[in-house]
């Protein structure tokens, strides 16, 4: 079964359904790979959402300014890049989140 698209659906969730479609694709995904996928999927949109938000909260004492920026772009970037390698069809790993899961 070709898995590439699931891989990019999964990818690009982050910017319609970031928990939804990772939960949907490791409830519904037999191979092992996807899983393991949307996991890291699932626990990187949680932890950019989280970061984003406390820097947000800080925002107003002008240190988190620059922490959104910063988390807003990894954010938006480790997706696209995971998204390229997933047409690929090259494997990829979310930085941090691959030694956690």
């Amino acid at each position: 079964m070709d898995t590439k698209w699931i891989k990019i659906l999964t990818h690009a969730s982050i910017w319609f359904a970031p928990i939804l479609v990772p939960v949907l694709v490791y409830l519904l995904a037999s191979d092992r790979e996807l899983k393991r996928l949307s996991l890291q999927a699932m626990i990187f949109h949680i932890v950019m959402a989280s970061l984003i938000w406390i820097s947000s909260v800080f925002a107003w004492v002008l240190i988190g300014i620059p922490f959104v920026i910063v988390f807003g772009v990894i954010a938006f970037v480790t997706p696209v890049l995971g998204i390229a390698r997933a047409l690929l069809e090259r494997p990829f790993n979310y930085p941090v989140i691959r030694r956690w899961v």
